[in-house]
């Protein structure tokens, strides 16, 4: 049983440990005999279909949009976000990604649609009968989005959207791509139906941790102008702002799945007997566990400090939000690669969850701006907050001391 002690930290309300609870029995349940049935690697796609139907017809999918379109809160709530994505990452990777993609994907129509798209899009989101997916990454742009080359250009009215993105998750089987590319007037974002003319997937790639991934391509795909989301050459702040709620959610996947990790050592340790005694008895092993112990409370720390930040104060986590995914994703490959330590042979062995945890955590320190991009990030954030305290201290300077106020009145 996953610890669940953390519910109890001031960053949560009641109906967050309700919602812990009640989504664990119900993965524990549903989970299964989707993620483990024979085949279902193979048949990836469907499997995917069925973990978006199942997510939908739970609820679960209620949580990735806003209450006026089917949504279960007013604005999309982080910490719920990241509860969902820990949970579901604990039980099954695959189940986390076909939750995450659901609230990713949409995103930008949550935040910025207009209401028709907003009404045409989101309700069928939360009931799992649309799958969603966020296309921003292109060969030469992934982490540097500034680079992109897709262009979207007006024309008799419409737009004509022309390019390639790479690595689009859900590729291949969304229903709809939230897209963005470069116009005149800047970067725009735009909704792109799959059955759109001049769309296509020439390429589906595979990864060490299965999920559906694909290049996705636009010749000459033609767009009424009711499809733009946000305003024209807004773009980029549209993106940026749907990574400021989803990138903390990151760290929380990855937290889940170090969570499971620490679960699956404990118990082979306690019961992996050795030199006469157990594995749980050796200091060493002792020691790997201690400090799988502390990473997972370290980042379930920071994870939880920036969904609580965005949640009640409603402001910009750049900062808060680089960390936990750094921190978060960075331990859990630590923790996981303890684990498969403590197992063993056996944890290199296909089939045993820690060789699968292995496998799901690797893409987590890549996507949503690699761990690298992280350092940059908090770092430039860092910098910015000295500089405007140095300027302050500077303009108090210049303007000369400040009187001397004595007890009685001005000295």
């Amino acid at each position: 049983m996953a610890d669940r002690t953390y519910l109890d930290w001031p960053f949560f309300e009641a109906h967050h440990a309700s919602l812990a609870r009640e989504l664990d029995e119900w993965a524990a349940c549903i989970l299964p005999p989707i993620v483990e049935a024979e085949g279902a690697e193979d048949r990836l796609d469907d499997t995917c279909r069925a973990l978006v139907r199942a997510l939908g017809e739970g609820g679960w999918l209620r949580y990735c949009v806003p209450a006026s379109h089917g949504g279960m809160h007013e604005a999309l709530d982080v910490r719920s976000l990241s509860i969902i994505r820990e949970t579901l990452a604990r039980h099954s990777g695959l189940a986390d990604f076909a939750f995450a993609m659901q609230g990713l994907g949409s995103g930008a129509i949550s935040v910025f649609g207009s209401e028709a798209l907003r009404a045409e899009y989101l309700p069928a989101v939360a009931r799992g009968q649309k799958i969603a997916a966020f296309a921003l990454s292109e060969e030469e742009a992934g982490s540097d989005a500034a680079a992109m080359r897709s262009t979207l250009r007006e024309e008799g009215g419409e737009f004509i959207l022309n390019g390639e993105k790479l690595w689009i998750s859900n590729g291949g089987i969304a229903d709809f791509y939230c897209v963005f590319a470069r116009g005149e007037a800047g970067a725009s974002a735009v909704v792109v139906d799959a059955d759109a003319p001049g769309f296509s997937v020439p390429e589906r790639i595979d990864v060490i941790a299965p999920h559906p991934l694909a290049r996705i391509r636009f010749d000459n795909v033609g767009l009424s102008r009711e499809r733009r989301i946000g305003e024209e050459g807004k773009g980029f702040k549209v993106a940026l702002s749907v990574l400021d709620i989803f990138r903390t959610t990151v760290g929380a996947a990855a937290l889940g799945l170090a969570r499971r990790a620490l679960e699956e050592a404990g118990t082979r340790a306690l019961t992996r007997e050795m030199f006469g005694a157990t594995l749980a008895d050796l200091p060493i092993a002792q020691a790997s566990l201690a400090e799988m112990a502390l990473d997972v409370d370290a980042a379930a720390l920071l994870v939880y400090r920036s969904a609580w930040v965005k949640d009640t104060q409603g402001r910009r986590v750049t900062r808060e939000a680089a960390m936990a995914k750094l921190h978060a994703t960075e331990a859990a490959q630590q923790v996981i690669d303890k684990a498969v330590q403590l197992f063993g042979g056996l944890g290199v062995t296909k089939g045993v969850k820690v060789e699968e945890l292995y496998r799901e955590i690797r893409a987590l320190r890549i996507y949503e701006g690699a761990s690298e991009v992280q350092k940059i990030v908090i770092a430039r954030q860092l910098l910015e907050g000295l500089k405007r305290e140095l300027a302050e201290r500077d303009a108090e300077a210049a303007s000369g001391p400040a009187p001397l106020v004595a007890a009685g009145g001005v000295a």
